[in-house]
């Protein structure tokens, strides 16, 4: 057959030619591209299920899964019953936190194909991020009996098994992930963190460079490296780190944070008070800058800065029980016990054992003159942690001021066992045996009679 060049193809012909460009660039990883190919394609013939499909794969990509789910639903609409759509749905159901919709459609996925693994695969993770391992490991199992040797499914339950804190059986199944697929994204990078929470820093640094050997350029990697090498109290090596994140993105705020944070580790807070500024100008989102730099216009007596800065860290919806405790104590340092009650009662609220949070709940109370409430809140923490030196010596303050100089006594003793040559309590034990003294004389004084005392002398 003889083609003329100036033959034009039809609508549908320019079509294809779209959607086979576009799996061009999506092999490329040119995402943008290829949507834009899908897009003119799916003008012409948007009855075209595959097509559809195709360019959910391409969003989920670049993690836009709720549109992504938009198109799986569509192709579904054109494809019913199609096992690969319906998976790639579930998956962004449970990508997007829609967890029931997820199981039901990997339910209905088994109920079509018993021996279609991956819907047992990837609903490992499903349960997993429902808080049920016991029937995330179900899954695995299941996906065994049809596949032993899936990659996917190793990887899948050590999330499940790191998440419950099983360090140990997360890093075989991950290096067993490793073994049976070399090039999984980031493997090392999970064992080398299994590694690390196990309290193994030799291996978890030896994948970590593994990893890194492999992505030189994955600033997740380096930046998680960066802080390892911090707890490892190597700060050079870990400036080095944070400082190679910079050079591949000047404006990846949290390594500005961590270069303060090693700055004011090594005595230079003015330096440490300027990176923190220039971490909030490239992410003004950032926890922990706000933090710092109230601690910073603590110390240089700057109350209104400290206020600001910290109602700025609240914003950030601080989860952490330790860090709203330490805010709370800046908050109460500027005599603002109102917000540092709120922060207070938060970190309650997370960890209802925390004698700290007792404590300062109790401090709080007594700087406003509520005695009682005071009381309370002190006892309660040192019913929490019986040696709480901080929580016994202002119980013993508050006592005092509230006229039981006795009950003090008690707590300061308790106190001095713990933290014999500490001065603030030996002035303080010092001083209430003083009121001790003092009243047992004015008792004694008032128990005896003038009258005998005079009597004896005049006899």
């Amino acid at each position: 057959m003889l083609f003329d060049d100036d033959v034009e193809f039809g609508p549908y012909d320019r079509a294809e030619n779209n959607a086979r460009k576009a799996y061009e660039l999506y092999e490329d990883g040119k995402m943008a591209q290829a949507l834009i190919e899908l897009e003119q394609a799916l003008e012409v013939n948007p009855t075209n299920s595959a097509w559809h499909f195709n360019k959910g794969l391409t969003l989920d990509a670049i993690n836009q899964f709720e549109e992504a789910i938009a198109e799986y639903e569509t192709a579904l609409e054109l494809s019913p019953d199609d096992l690969e759509i319906l998976n790639a749905l579930a998956v962004d159901y449970t990508r997007a936190g829609l967890y029931e919709r997820a199981i039901s459609t990997f339910e209905y996925i088994q109920e079509l194909d018993p021996k279609f693994e991956p819907c047992y695969c990837n609903r490992i993770i499903t349960y997993a991020e429902m808080g049920q391992h016991d029937t995330a490991e179900q899954m695995f199992y299941l996906a065994q009996q049809i596949d032993e040797d899936c990659a996917l499914c190793y990887y899948n339950i050590g999330n499940s098994l790191f998440a419950r804190g099983e360090f140990k059986r997360a890093v075989r199944c991950w290096l067993r992930t490793a073994e049976l697929e070399p090039t999984h994204p980031q493997i090392n990078y999970r064992i080398a963190q299994a590694y690390w929470s196990d309290r193994d820093p030799v291996r978890a640094r030896d994948h970590f460079l593994v990893e890194l050997r492999i992505n030189p350029g994955d600033i997740d990697v380096i930046m998680d490296f960066a802080l390892f090498l911090l707890e490892a109290g190597d700060l050079d090596a870990a400036k080095e780190k944070c400082n190679r994140i910079l050079e591949l993105n000047a404006d990846f705020g949290p390594a500005l944070f961590y270069l303060g944070e090693i700055a004011l580790d090594q005595g230079d807070p003015e330096r440490a008070a300027g990176l923190f500024e220039e971490a909030l100008k490239r992410d003004p989102t950032l926890a922990g800058p706000h933090y710092r730099l109230a601690q910073y216009a603590l110390a240089a007596q700057k109350p209104e800065k400290v206020k600001a800065h910290l109602l700025a860290e609240l914003d950030r919806e601080i989860e952490d029980a330790n860090t709203l405790i330490s805010i709370a104590t800046m908050f109460l340092a500027i005599e603002d016990s109102a917000h540092a009650k709120q922060c207070l009662l938060h970190a309650v609220g997370l960890d209802v054992r925390s004698a700290d949070a007792y404590h300062y709940l109790g401090v709080s109370a007594a700087n406003n003159g509520q005695l009682v409430d005071a009381e309370q809140f002190l006892n309660h923490a040192l019913d929490l942690d019986p040696n709480h030196t901080a929580a016994l010596r202002d119980s013993a303050y508050t006592y005092l001021a509230g006229g039981q100089p006795v009950k003090a006594a008690e707590r300061i003793a308790r106190a001095r066992a713990l933290l014999p040559d500490d001065c603030e309590l030996r002035m303080l034990d010092h001083s209430v045996r003083l009121i001790l003294l003092v009243r047992r004389i004015a008792g004694l004084l008032r128990r005896l009679d003038p009258r005998r005392l005079f009597g004896r002398r005049s006899s």
